[in-house]
């Protein structure tokens, strides 16, 4: 991992395109059948049901076909950290029932997602992500970040990093029983954005600062230069929340916005990396060129690297069926313990 800096001590690097990106973007020519699906799909409306959760869809699907078991506990609105301009940063924190014969658990960190716009750690949805990660052995961390318009990138990264630095310290390890060299990501959406780039950012071992050792991320945007969205034949919409998150014109090219290059976390791809999960529909909001592209690029760097393409056109946590679920756990378990 190439060094770099952000606010609280993890950051992001310098940009840099690795020869691994670019031999990943050869890769993908294999998979055209793939990353051909450019459709004007169902746009995500900002005025519908999706403002609290990114499923734009009334119907059960997707994690809502999981039900809590009894005995997880959730501890909500907890503060981990204050901006300089008073903005108050919280969590949820749901925890298996306590077992004496397991001292310390695994960590997760899941992020909402929700265009970095709107979205919220604790609405219905990801309420389900938290219990249902709980459910599953983890110490789950549902977390809430700034938003656009009060705040562009990097002040969302900024602010996952620092709840990976919190739950990493010793007054959290200690209250949650958590192993801090066993922390990882779970993010969809925009929140598979984030989450991706808490992997591929900063450096030094999976263990200290705001490193994870492991990433699960589903839909996720992860390339934002204008190179990737042309790639896609992005639709405006897309490249709308990109330029409004990157406050840059949309479609703008990485020297007019170097910005797209740093948030991106394939721009960021090298053998340091943690494991990662890749998690997409094949008609689906989010082009599925963005995933085919990320895990080329990983599996160049020689990352670990699971890829599941799914069928249908939902998105982020809507196909996060008992299937799904199932892999993605699998994943977390051989990766975190």
């Amino acid at each position: 991992m190439t060094s770099s800096r952000i606010a609280g001590g993890t950051g992001i690097r310098p940009r840099r395109i690795a020869a691994a990106v670019l031999a990943a973007i050869a890769a993908v020519a294999g998979v055209g059948a793939l990353s051909g699906f450019h459709q004007q799909l169902r746009e995500i409306d900002p005025q519908g049901p999706d403002v609290a959760s990114e499923v734009a869809s009334a119907e059960i699907i997707g994690i809502r076909t999981f039900t809590a078991p009894a005995g997880i506990d959730v501890q909500a609105d907890l503060e981990y950290g204050t901006r300089e301009d008073g903005t108050l940063l919280t969590l949820d924190v749901c925890s298996p029932p306590a077992d004496a014969l397991v001292p310390t658990r695994p960590a997760v960190l899941s992020i909402h997602g929700g265009s970095w716009a709107r979205g919220d750690k604790a609405n219905a949805d990801w309420r389900n992500t938290c219990l249902w990660l709980a459910s599953e052995g983890f110490v789950a961390a549902s977390v809430n970040y700034r938003l656009v318009p009060d705040v562009r990138f990097p002040a969302a990264i900024e602010d996952v990093a620092l709840a990976v630095e919190w739950l990493r310290s010793a007054e959290q390890v200690e209250r949650f029983g958590i192993d801090p060299a066993r922390i990882g990501a779970f993010g969809g959406s925009a929140g598979g954005n984030l989450a991706a780039l808490l992997g591929t950012t900063g450096e030094g071992p999976l263990d200290e600062g705001a490193r994870v050792a492991a990433v699960a991320e589903l839909s996720g945007p992860v390339g934002l230069t204008a190179a990737d969205l042309d790639a896609d034949g992005a639709t405006p919409w897309l490249r709308g929340i990109v330029g409004d998150y990157l406050d840059c014109e949309p479609g703008a090219s990485v020297e007019v916005c170097p910005q797209s290059a740093d948030a991106s976390p394939a721009t960021h791809v090298d053998p340091s990396d943690p494991p990662v999960f890749i998690g997409h529909a094949e008609q689906e909001v989010v082009p599925i060129g963005q995933s085919t592209r990320f895990a080329s690029a990983l599996t160049a760097a020689g990352v670990p690297v699971e890829l599941a393409i799914v069928p249908g056109g939902e998105h982020s946590i809507g196909i996060l069926d008992a299937a799904l679920r199932g892999r993605v756990a699998a994943f977390l378990h051989t990766y975190l313990g």
